[in-house]
């Protein structure tokens, strides 16, 4: 699920087509170094800063605008931070992501409210919640009335009425608001009132606790080793998709086993207080697994090279899950949800374009967001657009991802992706495009 993710202003456009770019002629070099007079220019439209933000600017990081936040894009470069995680460890600070608390209010069992805040998030979310012991995770989708996708995100549930969803740094503002929204009015809307749904929603708290709690994502094959030196021998990491409270230096961290790269990994959420402190072991301790600070850059080919979407580009309110090919997180069984029924329909009359995985056939630039895609043979059309793309660290060709007409994105097909004003052949791909080797 998660992670950098958001709808950009002009200058943040300017820095990820950067990342998705890299200008195709240097190849694999071209990544390893961002432009410095970008990063100058840009720097100063983000207002907010993590409790990080200092150990970054210590730590030598090119820090530029994401999502109404200054982010580090890169410390050495993004092919060396990329091939840390894949091989050893990586830590990404993702602080500036949204973390809500939904729970029932004290008194919800005197009003008949038990198991409230699920039955609400049951119908504000697409997946099951009942599904869901203390403990687990899942990931989710929060959709208008016609099915679009307006945010991604994780929900966990840490106690037995009691849930943190970790939502995409863009979109917190938004998500919040239209949570808080369904709250007042008492229903999810577009659908009927009744009696249960406002007394579920009177029955439920939404808060943010965002500006208290920052996050850490450790990632890499030497995860495992890192979590023992940080918590214990005696501590067992969590199972996958699973989250536990655990403690360090006398203060209490939670642990989910959850992560946007493909690799091993954990998500580590502390109070804003312990940031630096927590950041500081984390590196101190992972010398030996060879750690590396990451940032943006190496998150970015990470998650693209496992077909993860990245919200703004790969999802948006103009697209549901279903034809992003993620409908195995959708929940039609649910009598009713946000957006089911848009939803529906398109599962019986199929979807008009998908989301496919692509990987260029030459080498030459990487594909970028927003370039054409068309058919590939003689009779050439126009089939679909880019939605990310970039030159691959792991496989060294570029790839990307992007939405053609359903019946162009059977794996095998033969497309072209016109780069400047040129047209590159590419296949359609089975995802994930990168998988580890078994030894």
């Amino acid at each position: 699920m998660s992670g950098c993710k958001h709808v950009r202003c002009p200058k943040e456009r300017e820095v990820v087509s950067v990342l998705h770019s890299s200008s195709g002629k240097l190849g694999l070099a071209s990544l390893r170094k961002i432009e410095p007079s970008l990063v100058s220019v840009v720097i100063e439209a983000a207002p907010r800063k993590t409790p990080l933000y200092d150990e970054h600017m210590r730590l030598g990081a090119k820090m530029v605008p994401f999502a109404g936040w200054l982010m580090p894009v890169q410390y050495t470069s993004i092919v060396e931070e990329h091939q840390a995680v894949r091989h050893n460890v990586g830590v990404f600070d993702i602080s500036h992501m949204g973390q809500f608390i939904v729970a029932a209010t004290p008194s919800s069992q005197k009003v008949g409210g038990e198991g409230a805040a699920a039955t609400w998030l049951n119908r504000v979310l697409t997946n099951n919640v009942d599904k869901l012991d203390v403990g687990m995770g899942q990931y989710t989708f929060l959709l208008n009335d016609r099915g679009g996708i307006i945010d991604d995100l994780i929900v966990y549930r840490i106690d037995e009425q009691k849930y943190l969803l970790v939502v995409n740094a863009a979109r917190a503002d938004e998500d919040f608001a239209w949570l808080q929204n369904h709250l007042r009015v008492g229903h999810a809307s577009g659908l009927p009132g009744n009696r249960d749904r406002k007394r579920d929603a009177c029955a439920t708290i939404l808060t943010s606790r965002g500006a208290d709690f920052g996050a850490v994502a450790i990632q890499g094959p030497r995860t495992d080793e890192l979590f023992q030196a940080l918590f214990g021998k005696g501590i067992e990491l969590p199972p996958r998709n699973h989250i536990v409270d655990v403690c360090f230096n006398g203060t209490n961290v939670s642990v989910a086993r959850t992560g946007y790269t493909g690799e091993d990994g954990i998500e580590v959420f502390f109070a804003t207080k312990d940031a630096v402190k927590f950041l500081t072991a984390v590196l101190e301790r992972g010398k030996p697994f060879e750690i590396k600070p990451c940032g943006l850059g190496a998150r970015d080919t990470l998650r693209l090279e496992m077909c993860y979407p990245l919200n703004g580009s790969d999802l948006s309110p103009e697209r549901n899950p279903i034809e992003a090919g993620l409908g195995f997180f959708v929940d039609l069984a649910k009598p009713d949800f946000v957006g089911r029924d848009a939803l529906v329909k398109t599962k019986e009359s199929g979807s008009r374009e998908k989301l496919i995985a692509f990987r260029m056939k030459e080498k030459g630039p990487p594909p970028r967001p927003h370039y054409v895609v068309f058919s590939g043979g003689c009779r050439s059309e126009r089939i679909g657009e880019v939605t990310s793309g970039t030159l691959s660290p792991s496989l060294n060709w570029g790839i990307g991802m992007a939405y053609v007409s359903a019946e162009h994105a059977k794996i095998g097909t033969e497309i072209d992706i016109e780069i400047r004003a040129q047209k590159f052949p590419a296949t359609v791909e089975k995802k994930p495009l990168y998988r580890k080797q078994v030894s």
